[in-house]
């Protein structure tokens, strides 16, 4: 008997879990190389040798350029730190950012995967003091200690997000995986995401327009909304918001046809009953 073709699927780059983890593992690798040299810091060039201790010339004075580079040992310590965690802080603090507002903001008003992003949560925030102190670190021993700690909480964040995460956002209806990766590599690069009040699908090949709209409605605060422009009433894409979010989306006609449908599409301000 054959395999399920789903598990053969799931073997190759065809598959939207695949893409997805690549594009999520290559930037934790990124993340985790920029972490390296805080997490194993090298020693100091020439530390504890005898060659150029500053032992002075042929009369006993010391050398002017070694009393230079060493006067101040503990500034330059810090000028060095803030250097480092500089670049690596900053990265970290965009990743997390554009992870929330695409995957974990998709997720978290699915009923499947609503506990999953509220664990998620739960272990951001413990990242996030984390990444504090390594900001806030005035030292290598503070800094070392601090980059420890982000990258084990980092390393969890990458086994949920792959193993857990992506497949639930694989399970939704609509196909939004893809281009809520899309955003999120958006987000990473400095872009921005669209926000616009209407969303008009008809110029749109018809395999992209429910992850679209799917991906649209993730983006929206509580409250929010925005109108689907369409040649017909979209149907089955109501059917697909019934059973991705039961009770928390707002589906209203703005224009019934023939040639033009309008939907203005919401988020409620209320959590839905589970």
């Amino acid at each position: 008997m054959t395999q399920p073709s789903g598990v053969f699927i799931q073997s190759t780059q065809t598959d939207p879990v695949v893409r997805a983890g690549a594009v999520i593992r290559t930037e934790y690798e990124r993340l985790h190389a920029l972490l390296t040299p805080l997490v194993e810091p090298q020693p100091t060039a020439g530390a504890g040798d005898g060659e150029g201790s500053g032992t002075g010339d042929a009369e006993g004075a010391p050398d002017r350029a070694t009393t230079a580079t060493t006067a101040s040992p503990a500034s330059a310590s810090a000028s060095v730190t803030t250097t480092a965690t500089t670049g690596v802080v900053g990265e970290i603090r965009r990743h997390l950012r554009a992870s929330a507002e695409t995957l974990h903001a998709a997720a978290a008003h699915a009923p499947e995967s609503r506990l999953l992003v509220s664990a998620l949560r739960i272990a951001r925030s413990a990242l996030d003091r984390h990444v504090d102190a390594l900001d806030a670190a005035g030292d290598s021993a503070s800094a070392t200690a601090a980059a420890q700690r982000v990258e084990a909480v980092l390393s969890v964040h990458r086994a949920v997000e792959e193993d857990v995460l992506l497949p639930a956002l694989a399970a939704l209806p609509g196909g939004v995986l893809p281009p809520l990766v899309a955003d999120y590599g958006t987000l990473l690069r400095g872009g921005s995401l669209d926000t616009s009040a209407v969303i008009d699908v008809r110029p749109v090949p018809r395999e992209q327009r429910h992850p679209l709209v799917f991906a649209r409605y993730a983006r929206l605060a509580p409250g929010g909304t925005f109108t689907l422009v369409n040649s017909h009433d979209p149907k089955p894409l109501h059917k697909q918001f019934e059973a991705a979010h039961p009770g928390a989306y707002t589906w209203d006609y703005v224009e019934r046809g023939p040639a033009k449908w309008q939907i203005r599409i919401g988020r409620p301000n209320h959590r839905p009953c589970t």
